[in-house]
């Protein structure tokens, strides 16, 4: 599976909706596209999110994305990530 960089900005909407229940609603679209969430992290600065996850394709995660601003009405900005042990073993 590949690994992905999503970082989110909420909007006015979104702080209204935020509960336990919503977060694990999201959990669940992960796991529905064959997913999963290694982390999650609440940020100061320009963006409010940052999860860290593993999906099966870029479909699946663009699938979850798009599913995921219906559900919340947090945009996400998402991009592939690797770890530095595969960064250096292309770069070699």
């Amino acid at each position: 599976m590949a690994k992905y960089l999503m970082l989110g900005k909420y909007s006015v909407e979104a702080v209204k909706g935020i509960s336990p229940e919503r977060t694990k609603k999201a959990v669940a679209l992960f796991k529905k596209q064959g997913g999963k969430i290694i982390g999650m992290y609440a940020l100061i600065g320009p963006y409010d999110l940052a999860l860290i996850v593993d999906m099966p394709s870029n479909a699946a995660l663009v699938r979850t994305a798009i599913a995921l601003t219906k559900l919340t009405g947090i945009g996400f900005f998402s991009s592939p990530a690797m770890t530095i042990e595969e960064f250096d073993r292309i770069v070699r």
